[in-house]
């Protein structure tokens, strides 16, 4: 059971991350396409956004490990 809910969380976790960055990206292209000049502190600040919303799924793999360890 706890590899079940260990690969549900990684998952869910990677589907949201998935979503996220989908929203970051397609976000800043279109201020990218809105103001073009921008285009330098847009994509800086969407690089930041992105390496955020990747450490959710790594916190995931590390709590599912250590959950299957118990």
């Amino acid at each position: 059971m706890g590899i079940l809910a260990a690969a549900i969380a990684v998952g869910l976790a990677a589907l949201g991350a998935g979503i996220g960055n989908g929203l970051i990206v397609g976000r800043t292209v279109e201020g990218i396409a809105r103001q073009p000049e921008a285009r330098g502190l847009l994509q800086t600040t969407m690089f930041i956004g992105i390496g955020l919303v990747e450490a959710l799924p790594i916190i995931a793999v590390v709590i599912a490990f250590i959950a299957l360890g118990r």
